[in-house]
């Protein structure tokens, strides 16, 4: 759409009607300009218009006639709206004072516009010469120049003359414009550009920080956040979720009920962010109903929380915007003093007569001559109106700067909507966060309140909480059950936001294991869960209520803890009476690593297993505690070497005894002392000797030696002594022979002598008769001792990795062989007897592919069959 504005006079501006036409229209015309700059874009179809557009006039005059023509020129007035326009989010910011300012500039803005076009389209000054002699000419006798009919006229009607100049029009122009130049005041001539001018800088004072890059950026920034928290539905549902929780009787409490424009079929355009607002003050008895939040509004909810943290973070630093409006402030109330004081004493500078002398004698024939300022008049009512809208306007900027520092904006302090909403931990702002939130409570207090959930943490968490429940249903969660190791049916969740609800609705949980879950707090839906035996919070901090804690107390039996540090271990772990097994991991400070102090195990009494994998230079003092009952200690120490290991001699009860990783250089003599130690692991040490392995004898009940994993060099003769062992690990060692005397261990059922540097294998391990396990891989035997096929119970025969030749068909022998692993040596063929193990099948014979289809195939068929 195009606008242009075309003004021909009815006739030249010397006549009184062209005159008084032209100034009543050129209001009507500024009026207008002024609303067409405030209409949107218009679009219609294909056709891409940028606005209305508006035309510029240019104004001649006929040297002739006088008529004053306007001519038009198209100019988009989309160059213009930037200038004029304010984003409508940024009304928030507007107190009522800044409000009111707009309003007194643009009627300050009209008043100038006014005079500007008076001054363009009449005669600025009307002047006629005087027959006085020079000499005598002053200002005082301008009114005798008057012809004397026009002063008679008031005493009777009669035809009158004036006095005859014999000028011609151009002289009169000429004369006009030298004196309008050189005879009237300069506050005359440019009032109305003065007015234009001063208030385009109260514009731009006033809306300076919208602009500025450097406060613009976080306005904006903060705007957009504002309204998306406004109308975030997460925000309506934590305020009545709150006010339900407090207001479960008949109490009165402030509440404040929207009407989302986003509700119903009848939904409105996204880009609507209005509201409205219906009883600013209800009572709330009842909590809502929804319960639940859509999926996407959840996320979009989840992403406003980490926005607000950033946005927090990042304008606390500062207080720029603070600065800013104070210092545009300041200089809009020193403008307003220096308007107001040269406009009183220069406003009685505008006269309707002005005396005018000037050396036109050779053009005109006159020096001296009497001037009418046209729009003197006018002008002066303009001034007067004019100094009282400054006065108002200069008034608003004094209690602006009242209000800056009469009060700390600086501090933020949410207070009463802690007290309103019961959400306890709303942080108090400051510097600019807290100055952008008192510039809100001007417009509207309600949006700080909205705001305020969105720095709760405890409304960040039922958020979480709430996505959490809606992601993870009872359905899904039962997809993810499974038996463990102990035969219970287990839930394991890794790396979630927080717990779901949803978990307590499966009654059927025996075992529940959370890793990496933060800021657990169990609820009272725990109880809940009355088949739960076992719990596993692997660096998953968590808090239990104390009517929780009763409830797991008698019914808990294994729980395992994983941290970083073992202070961090819940206090209530070590109140459960009814525990049997308690697996602690963590590193204990470097100030206690040597103490090694836990809390006290005495509540403990029906413990039987721990297990304690940490940096401890000692058995923890209170291990003693549960001295008489515990069956089994496991104490990992990573590397780290243990040196007290006295407090061992207490644990008269003890069956199972590991010491992993530990540092050992020697097997612990207090040791020595469990008559009841059934099973020993010093796995990962640095034994190098166990020449101590003859003081074993006095553990008659061990049944199960580890030495795996250390620098053992060799075995001592007197390993006969142990002729109970079961069970042998020497594995991951330097051995590079084996004593004979090992023979006569004759109750070992497993010897684990692999990878290790062993050549040969002494004959005498055909006497172990009850040996059912055998592995010797990843060594350097060349040959089998013929007297190994003795050991008909041999159930395992690992040979693997080795440099063996040939497989002596004694193997044959081994009925109740069923795995054999061969793979890695040198073998060229099977022996064929393979196929009297009649209990050895394909899947348990580890072999080459290319050896194993060398056998017979009788034999291959007898492997295969079921």
């Amino acid at each position: 759409m195009a606008l242009c504005i075309y003004l021909v006079p009815w006739e030249p501006l010397g006549h009184p009607l062209g005159t008084l036409g032209v100034a009543a229209v050129l209001p009507l015309i500024v009026v207008l300009t002024w609303w067409i700059l405030q209409l949107p874009p218009l679009r219609d179809g294909p056709r891409q218009e940028v606005g209305p557009r508006l035309c510029t006039w240019h104004f001649c005059r006929s040297p002739n006639s006088g008529a004053v023509s306007l001519t038009g020129k198209m100019i988009p007035v989309a160059e213009f709206k930037q200038f004029t326009e304010q984003q409508p989010a940024f009304k928030v910011l507007k107190p009522w004072w800044d409000v009111l300012a707009e309003y007194l500039t643009v009627a300050m803005l009209m008043i100038g516009v006014f005079g500007c076009t008076l001054q363009v389209t009449q005669d600025k000054i009307i002047c006629l010469p005087s027959h006085e002699l020079r000499e005598n000419f002053s200002e005082a006798p301008c009114q005798q120049l008057l012809p004397r009919g026009v002063s008679e006229q008031m005493g009777g009607l009669r035809e009158v003359s004036g006095l005859k100049n014999n000028l011609d029009l151009q002289q009169y122009s000429f004369i006009n414009q030298l004196c309008y130049e050189t005879a009237l005041h300069w506050y005359a001539k440019y009032f109305p550009y003065l007015v234009v001018i001063h208030t385009l800088i109260f514009m731009v004072c006033t809306s300076f920080w919208f602009k500025f890059p450097g406060t613009s950026s976080k306005i904006e920034h903060f705007i957009s956040i504002l309204g998306k928290c406004f109308d975030s539905p997460w925000t309506t549902r934590a305020l009545s979720e709150v006010s339900g929780e407090n207001q479960k009787g008949p109490t009165t409490g402030r509440a404040t009920a929207t009407v989302e424009a986003s509700a119903g079929p009848g939904k409105a355009n996204e880009g609507e962010k209005e509201k409205v607002l219906v009883e600013p003050e209800k009572v709330v008895t009842e909590p809502p109903a929804v319960t639940l939040l859509d999926k996407k509004e959840g996320e979009q909810a989840k992403a406003l929380f980490e926005k607000v943290k950033k946005f927090r973070v990042h304008v606390e630093e500062g207080d720029i915007l603070y600065t800013m409006y104070i210092r545009q402030t300041v200089l809009k109330v020193c403008k307003f003093f220096a308007i107001l004081v040269y406009n009183l004493v220069y406003v009685e500078k505008i006269s309707f007569l002005v005396a005018c002398r000037v050396e036109t004698s050779e053009v005109t024939g006159y020096a001296s001559f009497c001037c009418n300022h046209t729009k003197a008049h006018l002008f002066s009512k303009l001034a007067f109106c004019y100094i009282s809208f400054v006065c108002v306007y200069g008034i608003t900027c004094l209690y602006t700067l009242y209000w800056l520092f009469h009060r700390p904006l600086k501090e933020y302090s949410f207070r009463s909507v802690r007290e309103e909403t019961g959400m306890g931990d709303i942080p108090d702002v400051k510097n600019d966060f807290a100055f952008m939130l008192h510039l809100i409570d001007q417009y509207d207090s309600l949006y700080s309140k909205r705001f305020a959930v969105f720095l709760s943490e405890v409304s960040e968490s039922r958020l979480k909480q709430l996505n959490l429940n809606h992601e993870w249903t009872p359905e899904k969660l039962r997809q993810k059950l499974q038996r463990n190791a102990r035969g219970r049916l287990e839930l394991a969740l890794c790396m979630l936001p927080g717990l779901p609800d949803t978990v307590f609705e499966l009654s059927e949980v025996e075992a529940l294991r959370l890793e990496a879950i933060c800021d657990i707090t169990f609820p009272p839906g725990l109880s809940q869960l009355v088949h739960l035996q076992e719990l596993s919070l692997l660096h998953s901090p968590a808090r239990l209520p104390f009517s929780l804690q009763i409830f797991l107390r008698d019914r808990l039996k294994v729980i395992r803890v994983k941290c970083e540090e073992l202070r961090e271990v819940p206090l209530w772990v070590f109140g459960l009476r009814g525990l049997e097994e308690l697996h602690l991991e963590g590193l204990f400070p470097p100030e206690l690593a040597r103490a090694a102090t836990l809390e006290s195990l005495r509540e403990l009494k029906q413990l039987k297993v721990l297990s304690l994998r940490s940096n401890a230079s000692k058995v923890p003092a209170s291990v003693t505690d549960v001295a008489g009952h515990l069956q089994r200690l496991s104490l990992h120490n990573d590397g780290a070497r243990l040196l007290a290991l006295n407090s061992l001699k207490k644990l008269a009860a003890l069956r199972e005894l590991e010491l992993v990783a530990c540092g050992l250089e020697r097997i612990p003599h207090a040791i020595f002392s469990l008559g009841a130690l059934q099973e020993l692991d010093l796995k990962d040490n640095r034994l190098r000797s166990i020449e101590e392995i003859l003081s074993f004898q006095h553990c008659r009940k061990l049944v199960t030696l580890r030495l795996w994993h250390n620098q053992i060099a060799y075995v001592p003769e007197h390993v006969r002594k142990l002729r109970g062992l079961e069970q042998l690990y020497l594995s991951h060692n330097k051995l590079e022979t084996l004593p004979t005397q090992l023979g006569l261990c004759s109750g070992l059922r497993l010897l684990d002598i692999s990878h290790n540097g062993l050549r040969s294998l002494p004959p005498e391990l055909g006497l172990l008769q009850s040996l059912q396990h055998l592995a010797v891989s990843y060594n350097a035997l060349e040959a089998l001792p013929e007297e190994l096929f003795f050991c008909r119970k041999l159930r395992t025969l690992l040979l693997g990795y080795n440099h063996l030749s040939q497989l002596s068909p004694q193997v044959g022998a081994l009925r109740a062989l069923s795995r054999l692993e061969l793979k890695g040596n040198r073998l060229e063929a099977l022996p064929e007897e393979l196929g009297n193990c009649v209990g050895l099948k394909r899947v348990g014979l580890l072999v080459e592919d290319t050896l194993y289809e060398g056998l017979p195939a009788e034999v291959r068929e007898k492997m295969e069959e079921e």
